[in-house]
């Protein structure tokens, strides 16, 4: 049984239409990713898959539920962490998770007990009485993970959960939501992080401007759509370089303010000319689902 089924959704803001017919399907125990640029309509499909504001068409069951007619209902099972932390500052590590445990209707005891695992799961270990002020970054990120899980749900909603987190603490969280999985868990992520979905996610969506371009397991994204090598060339020359010699070598070139992409199958030629060129520099390496992402969206920049 899907945890999330969504049919032809829509959404419009007065002329602008966000959502533009998007169908989705979460299964239990999978990592799902929505990728897509500033703007894409990602957020705005979370939270209608959430109940949060009211579709102006198709249709969304979570737990077989209607959203957003049961939302309140679904919602008991389902955990979130938001793009921006918005935990209480006014209370302590603890009283934070005593407070939102107590929105799902749990006990005082029960919440109390589940508190020490939350806190080994974020690596929040004796910083129960901690304030708010005095955590770092990371830790206010972890502790907003920690409190998603209070009410112990079977999904879990993530929107960019390590936007802003040095590489360690990005880790962390990876390898925690890895766990999550572990113990069946289903997980909606939205991230700009492609590394990020590469890891985490069994499959992916692609979406643009309300729509969803391109879905499917990373592996078989970057298969099907990508040259598997990828040289990046550097340096005021690599626009002259790739005129004179990487184009005619490359099945694909694009380039990228000073950086030239070559997508080919035969990187060795490329690598050879290259090392004969000591002001270029480059970097050669497999394709990976950055590659895919650009390619349907494209290089321009998105506000």
């Amino acid at each position: 049984m899907s945890q999330i089924r969504a049919r032809g959704l829509r959404k419009s803001y007065g002329p602008l239409e966000v959502v533009a017919g998007v169908d989705l399907e979460l299964d239990p125990g999978e990592c799902f990713g929505l990728l897509g640029p500033n703007g894409a309509g990602k957020t705005t499909t979370l939270r209608l898959c959430l109940g949060l504001i009211e579709p102006d068409g198709g249709s969304i069951e979570v737990f077989s539920l209607p959203v957003p007619e049961r939302a309140r209902e679904a919602r008991q099972r389902i955990g979130v962490v938001p793009q921006s932390d918005n935990i209480d500052p006014d209370f302590t590590v603890e009283e934070n998770l005593l407070v939102y445990g107590r929105y799902f209707g749990l006990k005082e005891a029960e919440i109390r007990a589940r508190i020490p695992g939350l806190l080994e799961f974020a690596g929040l270990n004796g910083r129960a009485s901690s304030r708010i002020h005095t955590l770092s970054g990371g830790m206010k990120r972890r502790l907003t993970l920690a409190r998603a899980l209070v009410n112990d749900p079977d999904l879990i909603f993530l929107d960019e959960p390590t936007t802003g987190l040095d590489p360690q603490a990005r880790h962390l969280i990876w390898e925690r939501l890895r766990r999550l999985l572990h113990q069946r868990k289903t997980i909606f992520l939205t991230t700009h992080f492609m590394e990020e979905a590469e890891r985490l996610c069994h499959r992916v969506a692609i979406m643009d401007h309300g729509r969803i371009i391109a879905q499917g397991a990373p592996l078989e994204l970057i298969r099907a759509h990508i040259e598997p090598q990828v040289v990046e060339v550097y340096g005021d020359g690599a626009a002259r370089w790739a005129q004179e010699f990487g184009r005619a070598r490359s099945d694909r070139c694009e380039r990228a303010g000073e950086t030239v992409f070559c997508y080919t199958r035969d990187a060795a030629p490329l690598v050879q000319n290259l090392e004969t060129h000591e002001d270029l520099r480059y970097l050669h390496r497999h394709a990976n689902l950055e590659d895919v992402f650009l390619k349907f969206t494209g290089r321009e920049l998105r506000d």
